[in-house]
């Protein structure tokens, strides 16, 4: 189970509210100088800009977590992302390994807002995923099942996959997480994002007649049959990315038509209808390199958040970049990490008084990084 641990706060929240983005920089400045490398802060891609400029470390999920957990000066974590990243930051960075080299100290994870959490994460709980294993047990031998979860979930999550011979996967290494477990068993449970799922089995050759949606709020069987479920190959869990499921085949049509020649890059968190019409795809990370790589005067339309794109077209003047719809979405709980936040959790720490610790149990941790482990040596 994943527990919050929280100190008796020497700062109260509110006061920081009121305070103007300079102060708050200001101030966010003097602890980092303060505590030096013993502090590192993380910024997600899909941070405001204003947070994203006091990060130590900017990146995705994983490599953040991955960066933070590889440093031997650092005793203390902020991490400007939501709730499951900062635990999978507390499962390598605290891992036994970890602990020994700095003679059992720990090292606090701090979310700055304890209500950043993640939609797509929260439509997979634990409960429903065990339920789910049990009932699929009823119809198909769960033996010749692997679990898959996106590292977009709870550590409860990995944990089940640790401990049922499954595994991790990012949006970049879907594909070989899915070849590991097709290597030894015949079919897949893949939660919480259906859309990452399909896609990538799809361009394996699954086909969608194979791959039956779990709905976890379903009377019977996820709302499948026997039938359908003995025939599957990957089974998909019915969760999506808020921000994702906006974009839409036509938004591709409209931007095809107004600017011939642009290039559609899209994450393959977007339905199957936009991921096959685009003209690239890749997780955040390959999105920032083929914009990076791109010669001068490339024209995109972009299917990903609206922080992440914004901020490829500030640093990339040379090219032509537009956010790939016309309705507004933004990662709404990334967006609740803001100075104010960030500043009131930074100097709690240095104050010694650090709240909003995000702490995983040693049970959870231990599977759950069995199921990482696993995701790191495959190819």
């Amino acid at each position: 189970m994943t527990t919050t641990a929280e100190a008796a706060s020497q700062f109260e929240l509110a006061p920081y509210k009121s305070l103007s983005n300079e102060e708050l920089s200001r101030r966010i400045e003097a602890v980092r100088a303060e505590l030096g490398p013993k502090l590192l802060i993380l910024g997600h891609h899909y941070q405001q800009d204003e947070v994203i400029a006091h990060s130590d470390l900017r990146g995705d999920s994983y490599q953040l977590s991955q960066l933070a957990a590889d440093s031997r000066d650092c005793r203390q974590i902020a991490f400007c992302g939501v709730h499951f990243m900062a635990e999978t930051a507390d499962i390598l960075v605290n891992r036994p390994e970890r602990l020994a080299e700095r003679g059992g100290q720990r090292v606090p994870v701090v979310l700055p807002d304890m209500a950043a959490g993640c939609s797509m994460a929260d439509m997979a709980a634990i409960d429903q995923v065990e339920q789910a294993w049990a009932e699929l047990g009823e119809v198909i031998d769960t033996t010749d099942v692997t679990p898959v979860t996106y590292i977009n979930s709870a550590a409860s999550l990995k944990a089940f996959c640790g401990r049922h011979e499954g595994i991790v996967c990012t949006s970049s290494n879907a594909a070989a997480a899915l070849r590991w477990a097709f290597a030894k068993t015949r079919r897949v449970l893949f939660f919480p994002d259906q859309h990452l799922g399909r896609n990538t089995a799809l361009g394996m050759g699954v086909g969608l007649d194979q791959m039956p949606v779990w709905n976890p709020y379903a009377d019977e069987l996820g709302g499948n049959s026997a039938e359908a479920l003995e025939a599957s190959r990957v089974i998909l869990w019915q969760g999506h990315c808020s921000v994702h499921q906006v974009f839409r085949p036509e938004h591709v049509s409209l931007f095809r038509e107004k600017h011939p020649g642009i290039r559609i890059l899209v994450h393959p968190e977007c339905p199957r209808e936009v991921f096959e019409l685009a003209d690239e795809s890749g997780s955040t990370g390959k999105i920032i390199q083929q914009v990076r790589q791109a010669p001068p005067g490339t024209r995109w339309a972009i299917g990903t958040e609206l922080h992440l794109v914004n901020r490829l077209k500030a640093e990339h003047p040379e090219q032509e970049i537009y956010f790939l719809s016309p309705v507004v979405c933004m990662c709404a709980t990334m967006y609740r990490i803001d100075l104010a936040h960030l500043c009131w959790s930074l100097e709690n720490l240095a104050a010694g008084t650090p709240v909003n610790v995000i702490r995983v149990d040693n049970d959870t941790a231990r599977w759950a990084l069995v199921a990482l482990e696993r995701m790191l040596q495959i190819r």
